[in-house]
C-alpha cells in the first residue's frame, strides 16, 4: 500500500499534487463517528455532522481512487471543462435552455421544489471550518460533495428518511465508504424502529439502493456539463439505473398502512384513513 508520502510525489500535468504535503493524515475512529451519528438522530438538519462521521471514518482505497482518476485523461478533462460544478448546477437560467425532459429540467425542478442549492451545499461544508489545500485530493471530495442531489435526481429517490438512505447507500456502492454504511444502514434501521409493525420492505429498499450504486458507472466520472443536456430516461439508461422499485413500494406500504413517508412519526392522517397514493 503506498504512503501518504508516495501520494505527495505525484503530480497533474498542470503541476498540481495529487495530495499535499501539509495535508493531515485522516484518523480511523469509530467511536468518534458513533457520537456524532447520535448527535445527527437528534438533529436530522445539521449536515455539518455528516462530514465529520465521514471524516472519522476514512477509506482505505480513498487515495487509489483520487489517483486512479485525477492523473487520468479523463479526469484531466473534467478538472479543466468542469471547474466549479456548483457554478455550472446553481446557473438555473443556462440550464432551463435544455430541452424539456432533460437531466437539467428535473435537476432544477427537484431543487427549487426543495428549496436547494449547490452553493447551500458547500457552505454546510465550509462550516466545519476545515482548511483547503491546493491538491487533487481537495479537487475529487469537492466533486463528490457537489453531484449529492444529482443522486436523487437520476435515482429517483426523494429527500423523506428512507430517499435520504438510500441515496447514502447508492453513494456506497459508487465510493465505498464506512460513512455511508454506517449513516445508510444504521438510519434504515431507525426508521423500522419508528414504524414499528408495518411490512415495508425498508432494508429491501436501502440493499437494492447499494446494488445499484455497484452497477452503474461512477457519476463522479461522468462529464455532468454533458448529460445534463441529455434526456433523464437517457442518461439513466446509459448509466445503468433502474427504477427504484422497493423504495417505492415502501412508500405503498406506508400510505396503506395510514403513515406519510414523509413524517414517519405521523401514524395516521386526520379520519384514520389510509393516505392517498
Amino acid at each position: 500500500m503506498s504512503s501518504a508520502a508516495d501520494y505527495s510525489a505525484l503530480f497533474a500535468a498542470d503541476g498540481t499534487v495529487l495530495r499535499h504535503p501539509d495535508r493531515p493524515e485522516p484518523r480511523y475512529s469509530l467511536t468518534r463517528a458513533v457520537k456524532n451519528f447520535r448527535l445527527l438522530m437528534k438533529d436530522k438538519e445539521d449536515t455539518s455532522l455528516v462530514f465529520k462521521i465521514y471524516e472519522s471514518l476514512p477509506s482505505n482505497d480513498f487515495l487509489p481512487r483520487v489517483k486512479e482518476l485525477a492523473l487520468s485523461e479523463r479526469g484531466e478533462f473534467l478538472r479543466s471543462s468542469e471547474p466549479s460544478l456548483p457554478e455550472i448546477l446553481d446557473d438555473h437560467a443556462e440550464l432551463r435552455k435544455t430541452p424539456k425532459g432533460s437531466l437539467a429540467h428535473a435537476y432544477c425542478d427537484f431543487m427549487e421544489t426543495e428549496g436547494l442549492s449547490a452553493a447551500g451545499l458547500v457552505a454546510e461544508a465550509e462550516k466545519l471550518g476545515r482548511p483547503k489545500y491546493n491538491d487533487l485530493v481537495q479537487w475529487f471530495a469537492e466533486r463528490s460533495r457537489d453531484t449529492h442531489d444529482l443522486f436523487h435526481v437520476l435515482t429517483g429517490y426523494g429527500r423523506d428518511a428512507l430517499g435520504e438512505q438510500c441515496v447514502l447507500l447508492f453513494t456506497h456502492g459508487q465510493s465505498p465508504a464506512h460513512g455511508h454504511l454506517l449513516i445508510g444502514y444504521a438510519g434504515a434501521l431507525n426508521i423500522k424502529m419508528q414504524v414499528k409493525g408495518s411490512k415495508a420492505p425498508v432494508m429491501g429498499a436501502v440493499n437494492q439502493a447499494k446494488r445499484t450504486g455497484k452497477g452503474a458507472p461512477r457519476l463522479i466520472e461522468q462529464p455532468i456539463r454533458e448529460l445534463l443536456k441529455q434526456p433523464i430516461e437517457s442518461v439513466r439508461a446509459a448509466l445503468n439505473i433502474p427504477e427504484p422499485s422497493v423504495y417505492r413500494e415502501c412508500h405503498r406500504v406506508w400510505r396503506s398502512e395510514g403513515i406519510d413517508p414523509y413524517n414517519l412519526l405521523a401514524s395516521e392522517n386526520e379520519g384514520g384513513e389510509p393516505l392517498a397514493a
